[in-house]
């Protein structure tokens, strides 16, 4: 069970592990070990997520996910098996907790009465500044 929250928990079940060989350090080890390993969520078929929290993660990672409704998060990062699937899993949570909290809306504000008296102030400062810089009139 790969647990996102209280109430996001993903069965073991859902997921899948392949394993490739890296491109990454190890030397001669790197031609024979499949150290890369790719997790495989059947996003579309989960109902461990409520609706709206797949709704955002949707609107987030949608281009993420392949044509049949799969994610796939593939780590390469260590030369070793076991932390690379922990990655990938680390990667799976961390999506899932972006979008867990619904954003919050801006609440549109108005100028204070006083930032209004500066800005006011400050283009008359500025206009009288520009002014001096004119040529005396014929008057």
């Amino acid at each position: 069970m790969l647990t996102v929250n209280a109430q996001i928990q993903i069965p073991e079940q859902e997921l899948q592990l392949t394993f490739s060989r890296s491109s990454g350090p190890g030397g001669q080890n790197v031609n024979k070990v499949n150290s890369r390993a790719i997790l495989t969520w059947s996003f579309q078929e989960s109902k461990a997520l409520p609706g709206a929290v797949r709704d955002r993660f949707v609107a987030k990672y949608g281009k993420r996910l392949s044509g049949e409704g799969h994610l796939q998060i593939a780590s390469q990062r260590y030369r070793d098996q076991p932390r690379n699937i922990a990655d990938c899993r680390e990667r799976l949570v961390a999506m899932i907790q972006s979008v867990v909290a619904p954003p919050i809306k801006r609440k549109p504000s108005a100028p204070s009465y006083g930032a209004r008296q500066r800005r006011l102030q400050e283009k008359r400062v500025r206009s009288a500044h520009k002014e001096s810089r004119r040529k005396p009139g014929m008057d």
